[in-house]
């Protein structure tokens, strides 16, 4: 432990590290991950709608709103203890060049574990705040066993992305980690009806946990030679905070809804509107899962002061995700109650709230992308602006909840007026934020391109002869219907060269030119 900075460790092998771009390789790579990106969506969906089936079907929606109330705080305080190192490695691996990397990835193990071990205690100690509506059993208690292997597993696939494996991620997010809780929730209803969702969530995050490891392994080996030292690993904490509230708060801003519902609403709407989260969460997945392929691409254009090809790189891959996410949107949104009923016939309540909630993943496309560079750029003003965006969001959502129930409006009134508060939240941000980048990188950021609209409006029509069929037949016929005429017309009216690199088979090859 004499060597606080680790520079005593063997340096890396330059062979193993991704080297200076070649031409149009980070657009290569960046597209790369898009595709591979996109499978994993197609993944999730074919997981998660299974999962919403046996939860809502088996269990029912009152257990779900208390299964909802608990996850708020276990996948928070797991944020929390990730200290923002999904996104912080890329740039610790890029400045430590001087340092084998399973060094630096050992450091941040080893101080998001000290984290979470300590928030696994106190919950465990404490796990009242886990449950304002009380436990379906009281084997939820483990859940709090979830939060150390979660931490990891952000961490291992964060050094996977950092060597463009972006695959890793879709096979440990969108394969093991959804179809183990889906299987599982299945099983434990026979074994243990009343903690089945409990358990199989906490089975779910290890496995991705096991999934993730081994291929991180391979990548970097073990950290052979690391001794930790409390002040390197102090430093590294405290320089990451900022990251780590800027995750808390974008990652809160998704759940704080859930959070302020508990306290007002009913345990059957918080139900509901977990599954219409659970539903909306698929397109945002489009958005973040580009986050760890970019990061690595944004740091080292920051080492060269290359901010016209940062600007670039989020420009296109901000359209990439809006395109994408819009289409997403049109095809579960339009066929709503069809989706919604496919659930539970209690579920279909929710179908204003899944409109919303779609249409907000959409707005927030702009903030996420623009927050890929200013947290590298400008943590701490971005720090700023997330709390204030999440103080608004808290500040409309009670205040809706106040009004329902100060005029006796009706409670199913409360799950789209929450999502409706973070709707015009992730608008302001991203408002806010491409704004922001805009004037540091010294032009403006935006991903809107009219060619949406052109694209949009057909598919609205076919989605709206769609909801004429018997709903069997709007989900097997409407849904790719919606999609495919929305797909055709973007193709054809709205990509152009670069753009449609994010379909194209050449891409691979491309992408290998970046070692």
């Amino acid at each position: 432990m004499s060597d606080p900075d680790g520079k005593g460790a063997p340096p890396a092998n330059p062979a193993t590290k991704p080297g200076p771009d070649a031409a149009g390789g980070d657009i290569a790579a960046l597209a790369k991950g898009g595709q591979t990106n996109f499978f994993g969506f197609l993944l999730r969906l074919a997981a998660r709608i299974p999962f919403l089936f046996i939860a809502g079907r088996m269990y029912g929606d009152e257990a779900m709103g208390r299964f909802a109330a608990a996850l708020v705080i276990i996948e928070l305080t797991s944020q929390l203890a990730c200290l923002g190192q999904k996104r912080g490695l890329a740039q610790q691996l890029s400045q430590d060049e001087d340092r084998h990397p399973s060094h630096v990835i050992a450091d941040g193990m080893v101080m998001s574990a000290i984290v979470a071990a300590c928030f696994m205690v106190l919950l465990s100690l404490f796990p009242d705040p886990m449950f304002p509506r009380g436990r379906n059993d009281d084997l939820a208690l483990l859940l709090p066993l979830s939060i150390l292997p979660f931490c990891l597993t952000e961490i291992a696939l964060a050094g996977c992305a950092y060597r463009y494996d972006i695959g890793t991620t879709v096979k440990a997010r969108a394969v093991v980690e959804p179809w183990t809780i889906s299987i599982a929730a299945g099983v434990l209803f026979y074994l243990t009806p009343d903690a089945g969702l409990e358990l199989a969530y906490v089975l779910s995050i290890f496995a991705a946990c096991f999934a993730a490891f081994i291929p991180l392994y391979r990548a970097y080996g073990l950290p052979r030679g690391w001794m930790p030292h409390p002040r390197r690993i102090g430093r590294l904490a405290w320089n990451s905070l900022p990251l780590a509230g800027a995750d808390a708060v974008e990652w809160g801003s998704r759940k704080l809804d859930i959070a302020i519902l508990a306290q007002f609403a009913s345990l059957s709407t918080i139900g509901i509107y977990y599954a219409v989260q659970q539903v909306t969460s698929l397109p945002s997945k489009l958005k973040t899962s580009f986050e760890p392929i970019l990061g690595p691409v944004i740091t080292r254009k920051l080492k060269e002061k290359d901010y016209k090809a940062i600007g670039k790189q989020v420009c296109q891959v901000g359209f990439w995700i809006l395109a994408m996410q819009a289409g997403i949107a049109l095809a579960l949104g339009i066929p709503g109650e069809a989706v919604m009923g496919l659930i539970g016939p209690e579920f279909v309540s929710g179908t204003g709230a899944l409109a919303i909630l779609l249409a907000a993943e959409v707005v927030a496309a702009l903030a996420v992308v623009s927050e890929a560079a200013l947290i590298y750029m400008a943590r701490m003003k971005n720090l700023y602006v997330s709390l204030f965006t999440i103080g608004l969001q808290a500040a409309l959502t009670i205040g809706a909840m106040l009004a329902i129930e100060h005029y006796g409006m009706r409670e199913s009134l409360k799950a789209p007026a929450a999502a409706a508060a973070l709707f015009i939240t992730l608008g302001t941000a991203s408002l806010v934020k491409s704004f922001m980048l805009g004037r540091l990188l010294g032009f403006s950021v935006n991903n809107f391109r009219w060619a949406l609209v052109y694209a949009a409006a057909p598919a609205v029509v076919v989605g709206y002869l769609a909801t004429l069929l018997p709903e069997w037949l709007e989900l097997l016929v409407g849904i790719p219907a919606i999609l495919g005429t929305y797909g055709a017309v973007i193709w054809f009216r709205g990509f152009g060269p670069e753009d449609r690199v994010l379909f194209s088979r050449k891409v691979r090859k491309d992408a290998e030119t970046v070692p």
